[in-house]
C-alpha cells in the first residue's frame, strides 16, 4: 500500500484534515489579557467539512489498487479542501481585526495540493499499466 508515492501524499493530507479537530482556529484577545480560544469543531458547518475531508481523504487512501477510482476521489477531495480553503479565506477576511488566527488555517491548502498531485501520480500510474498491458498483448497476438 505504501508502496507508491501518491499513498504518502493522501497520507499526508489526512493527517492535516485529521489534525484540524485538534487545533485551534483563532484566538480572541479578551480584556485584563484573557484570551478566548476557538476551535475548528466548535462551529457546525467547519466540523461537518472537516468530517467529509476526512471521509474523502481515508476513501482515496484505501482505494489503492484501483488507480481511476482513486484518481476521481482525490479530485473530490481536492475541491473540498479548496472550498473550505475558500470558506476560511473569507472568514479571516471578515473578522482579521478582532481575531488572531493560527496557521492551521491553511491546512486544506496543503491538503487540496496534495490530492491533486495524488490524483496526477494515479492517473499516470494507471496509464502506465494500461500501455504495458497494451504491449504485452500485441506481442501476445503476434506469435
Amino acid at each position: 500500500m505504501w508502496q507508491r508515492i501518491q499513498t504518502l501524499y493522501l497520507g499526508i493530507s489526512t493527517a492535516l484534515i485529521a489534525a484540524m479537530f485538534f487545533c485551534r482556529f483563532a484566538t480572541i484577545a479578551g480584556p485584563e489579557g484573557s484570551e478566548i480560544i476557538i476551535r475548528y469543531y466548535e462551529k457546525m458547518p467547519y466540523l461537518v467539512l472537516m468530517i467529509m475531508l476526512l471521509s474523502a481523504n481515508i476513501a482515496s487512501v484505501s482505494t489503492f489498487r484501483m488507480f481511476f477510482l482513486q484518481a476521481r476521489v482525490c479530485v473530490i477531495a481536492g475541491l473540498l479542501s479548496l472550498g473550505f480553503q475558500i470558506w476560511l479565506g473569507i472568514d479571516f477576511l471578515r473578522f482579521h481585526g478582532d481575531m488572531t488566527f493560527s496557521v492551521s488555517l491553511l491546512f486544506p491548502l496543503v491538503a487540496a495540493f496534495l490530492n491533486f498531485v495524488a490524483a496526477h501520480k494515479s492517473m499516470v500510474d494507471e496509464m502506465t499499466v494500461q500501455a504495458v498491458r497494451g504491449i504485452r498483448k500485441s506481442r501476445k497476438n503476434r506469435k
